[in-house]
Order: C-alpha cells, then sequence, then structure tokens
C-alpha cells in the first residue's frame, strides 16, 4: 500500500471515520476520504507538514467530517456547512479535545465550501478547503500521478452528482439550510427548488 493511503488512527480518528460512515452515503465518505488525502498532499507539496499549524489528526477531522451536515444527523435547521460543524464539535468534545482544537476544526468545516475566504483564514481551514476542491476539480495543483492512487483507492464515477443531490436535499429541508448566495441555494436554483 502506498504511504500516502495510510490514515490516522486513535480514539478521534476513530471516531470521525464510524460517524462518518454510519451517518453519509458511500459516495459522500468517499469523497471526504479523497479531501483528507489531497489536503496533506497538498501540505505536503506545499512544505507545510512542519509548520507549527500543521495538526494530521484535526486536518483529517476536519476533512472526514466535513459533509456531516448532509448525513442522517442534519435537520436541516442551518446551512449543511454548519450543521456539520456544529455535529463534529460535539463529537470531539465528547473525545475531550480541547476548546481551542475544537474552534479550529468547526472553523474549517463551516468555512469549507467558502470560496476566497476558507484560504485566507488558517492552515487547518485552507488545507481542507484546498482537499474539498482538489476532489471537485477546481484546484490542479497537484498532479494527476500524485492524485491517481487516491483515485483508485476511493474510485468516483464520472456520472456521480451524490454531493449536489445530498445538497440539494439538506437545502429543501428549510429556509435556513439554503441562504442566498450559498452553494446550497445556488444547487436548488439550478433544479428548480
Amino acid at each position: 500500500m502506498n504511504d500516502h493511503l495510510v490514515l490516522p488512527t486513535g480514539d478521534v480518528a476513530d471516531a470521525a471515520l464510524a460517524i462518518m460512515h454510519k451517518t453519509v452515503d458511500k459516495q459522500i465518505a468517499d469523497h471526504s476520504l479523497r479531501s483528507f488525502h489531497f489536503a496533506r498532499l497538498t501540505a505536503q507539496q506545499e512544505g507545510l507538514l512542519t509548520d507549527p499549524a500543521y495538526d494530521e489528526g484535526l486536518l483529517f477531522a476536519a476533512t472526514v467530517m466535513h459533509d456531516l451536515g448532509l448525513g442522517t444527523l442534519a435537520e436541516g435547521n442551518a446551512r449543511f456547512e454548519v450543521e456539520g460543524a456544529d455535529i463534529a464539535a460535539k463529537l470531539l468534545a465528547e473525545h475531550g479535545v480541547p476548546d481551542s482544537d475544537i474552534s479550529r476544526v468547526w472553523e474549517a468545516i463551516a468555512l469549507h465550501s467558502s470560496l476566497g475566504l476558507a484560504d485566507r483564514m488558517g492552515l487547518l481551514t485552507y488545507l481542507t478547503h484546498k482537499g474539498v476542491f482538489t476532489d471537485g476539480g477546481r484546484f490542479t495543483d497537484l498532479s494527476p500521478e500524485l492524485q491517481e492512487p487516491v483515485r483508485l483507492t476511493y474510485p468516483r464515477s464520472p456520472d456521480d452528482r451524490s454531493l449536489q443531490l445530498a445538497i440539494v436535499n439538506h437545502a429543501r429541508k428549510s429556509p435556513n439550510a439554503a441562504p442566498p448566495f450559498s452553494i446550497a441555494a445556488e444547487l436548488l436554483r439550478q433544479t428548480g427548488g
């Protein structure tokens, strides 16, 4: 196995994986895992692994749980990014993670889809955003050769729209789930509401 494909271990990492697998569908879970690997590869490529702000455990928590707001625990009372951040924060608190680290993970998840904002925040938020949108094809900083082992391990069908459909389904739960100018509102508009 490629060393880059090894996942972090420990109580928090195991709990993050468990809640992800239990509450979101396989396509979204695979997207979340690809996002972690792409975020870590970005950190490596940009020489950030030795940055004092780099914390692989927190990066794993943020990327693996970034779409919990699209899963079965989300009620649709807020945008999916915020609901996911709240769910992740609760899990981290239950595992004794310090409040300052919980805040960093919350921010990374809540802002992961905020183009023009996430890349200006702390390192964790920046890397989470880069990992998520590298998987989405927006960023091409990582060569196809670096991405290939990840995409082979966690394949995605070219016509897979599960993420977009999950966002639309969440957006339909309440007006608060799709505030104006959010990704959810735009996808809802594109699908005719």
